[in-house]
């Protein structure tokens, strides 16, 4: 017989520099001209080539049950639009499974980006509009050799629902 999945609700919280610290970066609009300081993005993508995009994401709702890190680099998400999202992230971690305790839901607003911390776990980015576009900046190879994933429902029978 088949365990039952449990649906854990996961609230989401504002975003802030301080509260997304052990994830990695909240950045925010700066004056023209800014000299270079530890506000800005602090990336890691030397190894590999770096790759800039736009991704089309379509209807995703607010729930999951699997979980990606990547160790080879930094990752940044922004919507395009001003468009409100959420994402849900685990501090990095030597283990091979994320902290089911330190997992955290953020709501970001459409006015920043977010640098994910080499080793980050994220789940996301999700949203409750038809689609949203987002600027990614990772390695070109990122989701074919550094993209490990933990299966939730299939390890614990649980799945998340962001509120």
């Amino acid at each position: 017989m088949t365990p039952v999945t449990t649906v854990k609700s996961l609230p989401a919280i504002d975003i802030t520099t301080e509260n997304f610290k052990p994830y990695g970066q909240l950045i925010t609009p700066s004056e023209d001209g800014k000299a270079y300081d530890e506000t800005d993005a602090q990336l890691h993508l030397e190894n590999g080539t770096p790759r800039f995009y736009i991704m089309r994401l379509k209807e995703r709702g607010r729930q999951f049950d699997r979980i990606t890190r990547h160790q080879q680099c930094t990752q940044c998400l922004g919507s395009l639009e001003g468009k409100e999202w959420f994402i849900a992230v685990s501090p990095p971690s030597d283990e091979n499974y994320p902290s089911i305790e330190q997992l955290q839901a953020f709501k970001i607003p459409g006015n920043c980006f977010i640098k994910l911390e080499v080793g980050t776990w994220h789940a996301g980015p999700y949203f409750d509009h038809e689609y949203v576009d987002f600027y990614n900046l990772e390695l070109s190879d990122t989701n074919v050799v550094d993209h490990f994933t933990y299966n939730f429902k299939e390890q614990d029978n649980l799945t998340f629902e962001i509120h």
